[in-house]
């Protein structure tokens, strides 16, 4: 079983491929993810805006990475699963979205 895990629940993007072994264990099979501390730096703090349209700006590359670093295609996948919360309303709704998208397109859960 193979998986793409997305986060995108506050400042940092990010996505990874994980299988499921025979004997039940995991392994990682790639893992990128890319922070938007740079952006928010000059405001204290995280803007929740800023990180959502960050997200937005990056999610699709950084899948496309993962992938590659997997060597998975996205026909290869057994399902794809994104982070619900807790986290920041916009950023979660780009993950969500962008993951029923994916699962949607390659008819997978």
């Amino acid at each position: 079983m193979l998986v793409l895990g997305i986060e995108t629940s506050c400042d940092e993007t990010a996505a990874a491929v994980v299988a499921r072994e025979a004997d039940g264990s995991g392994r990682i099979l790639s893992s990128v993810v890319l922070s938007q501390i740079e952006e928010h730096a000059p405001f204290g703090g995280v803007v929740p805006e800023i990180a959502a349209r960050a997200h937005v700006e990056a999610l699709d590359a950084i899948i496309a990475r993962a992938l590659t670093e997997a060597d998975v295609s996205g026909a290869q996948l057994s399902a794809v699963a994104a982070t619900c919360g807790p986290g920041l309303q916009g950023g979660l709704l780009v993950g969500a979205m962008t993951g029923k998208a994916m699962a949607f397109a390659l008819q997978k859960p």
